[in-house]
């Protein structure tokens, strides 16, 4: 985070913090491994980092704002492969032993050295403008239907119905992910609807870009060319819709480390909602198992489709990599998309599976 302020343990973690909180879903090693030698889950998670290298490799290459983007972004490759190399070989190397919040660092790291500051950014203006020009046309859809509990329903199946979660009076932070349709038909819809409720809602968003993650600036930005004239959001008012920056400049997060205005906003929040997805899903595949709320629910990606706005998007890592076992003082749920298959081995789904785990606070 560009900024002089500390960074702080988010207030609603449960505590003590450091025996109740560990922001890596799964072990990618165990007291009694070799430190000095790689474990097969370091070696498969390294190795799908190394994979990922030639699409951002691509991307820094079209990236106009950085002279001569093409050697950068050669040298951004190589570095960066030197770097997961190292890392296999000896596992305490670069800060070691790694997990997936190092692995995203070390990436970003390399890509700012280098000048590369939001290699995605072109995408993410594009895919802004097309999800604002459907937002008004997805909440008309959802504002269609008339009984309350059915809208929730028709926004987060099968969580909120049926009275889990009162919202008449509370406060939610909502961790925004990905721009474009994840935010603008996913999120805020969601979040409107609270707001017509009488809840305060505040939208944590990262500080600096990372992939296609929105910013807290790009967010602001959004959410502006949405509001009317008078200031509301298709008819509803935004007096109790906060944006924050969250302080975060990964991918995934580290609820240890998040700005103090968010620490502020969040102490006395209701509802924690960790969000995270990636783009959208062309194939369709039905019969995925569910268990009831307060476990891990995985539905299928038709489900995923009536819920965000006609788009099924893949997770990127806020809800499940690294906080799905997060324990929070208040209720929390965790929204995303299994998109590796060493992730979908973990949780006994498969790849493409929605999760959604609500945990009720008693």
């Amino acid at each position: 985070m560009e900024s002089d302020s500390a960074m702080v343990a988010f207030p609603l973690l449960t505590t003590p913090i450091e025996s109740n909180y560990r922001a890596c879903t799964i072990p990618y090693r165990f007291p009694s491994d070799n430190p000095r030698k790689a474990t097969p889950t370091e070696i498969a998670w390294i190795d799908l980092f190394r994979n990922s290298i030639p699409s951002f490799k691509k991307r820094a290459e079209s990236d106009t704002t950085v002279v001569d983007a093409p050697t950068k972004a050669e040298k951004f490759a190589q570095r960066y492969a030197d770097i997961l190399d190292d890392i296999k070989k000896d596992p305490e190397s670069h800060g070691g032993p790694p997990d997936c919040i190092l692995l995203c660092r070390l990436r970003e790291q390399v890509l700012r050295e280098l000048g590369f500051r939001d290699i995605f950014k072109k995408v993410k203006d594009e895919e802004n403008t097309k999800a604002i020009s459907l937002f008004p046309e997805v909440v008309r859809l959802n504002d269609d239907i008339e009984d309350g509990g059915k809208r929730l329903e028709n926004l987060v199946r099968g969580i909120f119905a049926g009275n889990i979660f009162d919202l008449g009076s509370a406060q939610a932070v909502i961790f925004v992910d990905n721009s474009g349709a994840d935010v603008v038909l996913g999120i805020l819809p969601f979040a409107r609807e609270l707001l017509k409720r009488g809840t305060q809602v505040v939208l944590a968003a990262n500080d600096l870009p990372s992939i296609n993650d929105v910013t807290y600036p790009e967010l602001i930005e959004i959410i502006s060319k949405l509001k009317d004239e008078s200031g509301k959001l298709i008819g509803v008012d935004t007096s109790k819709l906060l944006i924050a920056n969250s302080g975060n400049d990964l991918p995934v997060i580290d609820l240890t480390r998040v700005s103090q205005e968010l620490a502020y906003l969040a102490s006395d929040a209701d509802l924690v909602i960790l969000e995270g997805m990636v783009k959208c899903a062309a194939d369709y595949d039905l019969g995925c198992f569910c268990v009831l709320c307060s476990d891990l629910i995985l539905v299928d990606q038709l489900l995923a489709t009536k819920i965000f706005g006609f788009f099924i998007c893949i997770l990127q890592g806020r809800g499940i990599e690294t906080n799905l076992y997060a324990q929070f003082k208040c209720d929390s749920l965790k929204i995303g998309m299994v998109k590796h298959p060493e992730v979908a081995q973990f949780l006994g789904g498969r790849l493409y599976d929605c999760v959604f785990k609500y945990n009720e606070v008693l």
